[in-house]
């Protein structure tokens, strides 16, 4: 994570020095733009998140065996309680959101909690418990901060030809707009591998946050093969309409291998479980 960091940082830097040195680019109106969708994304990502899913919050009363292992799981891990949702929906999945463990929910689809065993549940909860732990949805958004401005470089030389971004005395201004245009999307389509490098690390990070939590790796990758089997019998429109929060789920909607695993928010089934039987060793090693 911390190599991939580095190369994102790396990435923007020659990226803004390139802009604002060379091109002469005025980026005062992109950056406004894009910080206002930044701070927007950032501050109701949870609210966002729970909304496009179609998650209802519920209460103890209502959920109460749900809100008794997540409750446990938090007293464990030292984390405030969540918000606890539920997503009306066979497809078996979770996912959590929100930008610091203060303001956090916790989404657990009615397929997921038919389909697994408490203990294979409880795995799943504190999985996504480790991304609240780790702040994961902060960092994503942060990381992705400049991959926006790049993209919306991108639509703005598309649509406007650069009007209102571009020196006015530039006598070359055309060609300009077009160097930066490739610029921009050379950049874009780095940072766009490398987000989701980084998202397939803190999905890493946050198994192995569960199998340290519940001290039963094996717990989790039972979950993980029940969730990712089950998706093969669920309808193709609803696994499409469930593609857009591919990025928040313990597991991608529609698993996909071969090339497309560059491309995707999550490692592949099979490296997660070789992770988690090596940390099965380790525990019964300690």
């Amino acid at each position: 994570m911390t190599g991939t960091i580095f190369l994102l940082g790396l990435v923007y830097v020659v990226f803004i020095v390139l802009l604002s040195a060379v091109f002469r680019m005025n980026l005062g109106l992109v950056l406004v733009l894009a910080g206002v969708l930044l701070i927007v994304q950032y501050w109701s990502s949870e609210k966002i998140a729970l909304a496009t899913a179609g998650a209802r919050i519920v209460t103890a009363q209502e959920a109460p065996e749900l809100h008794a292992a997540i409750q446990r799981l938090c007293i464990t891990a030292d984390l405030p309680m969540p918000r606890v949702a539920v997503i009306d929906s066979d497809m078996p999945n979770a996912f959590a959101t929100g930008r610091s463990p203060r303001h956090a929910a916790v989404a657990v689809t009615t397929g997921l909690m038919r389909r697994l065993e408490p203990r294979e549940l409880e795995a799943v909860l504190a999985h996504e418990l480790s991304h609240v732990k780790h702040r994961d949805v902060a960092v994503m958004t942060l990381a992705s901060f400049f991959a926006m401005v790049a993209g919306m470089i991108v639509r703005f030389g598309f649509f406007f030809g650069g009007g209102g971004l571009y020196d006015e005395d530039n006598r070359n201004s055309g060609q300009a707009v077009m160097i930066a245009i490739l610029v921009s999307m050379v950049v874009y389509a780095i940072s766009f591998l490398l987000i989701r490098a980084l998202s397939r690390y803190r999905e890493f990070a946050a198994d192995r946050g569960s199998a340290i939590l519940t001290k039963s790796p094996s717990s989790l990758a039972s979950a993980l093969n029940k969730i990712s089997g089950s998706m093969g019998r669920i309808p193709q429109r609803d696994l499409r309409m469930a593609e857009g929060l591919n990025q928040f789920f313990i597991v991608p909607a529609g698993v996909k291998n071969g090339l497309s695993n560059l491309f995707s928010t999550h490692p592949t089934l099979e490296a997660r479980l070789e992770q988690l039987r090596r940390l099965e060793r380790e525990l019964e090693g300690l």
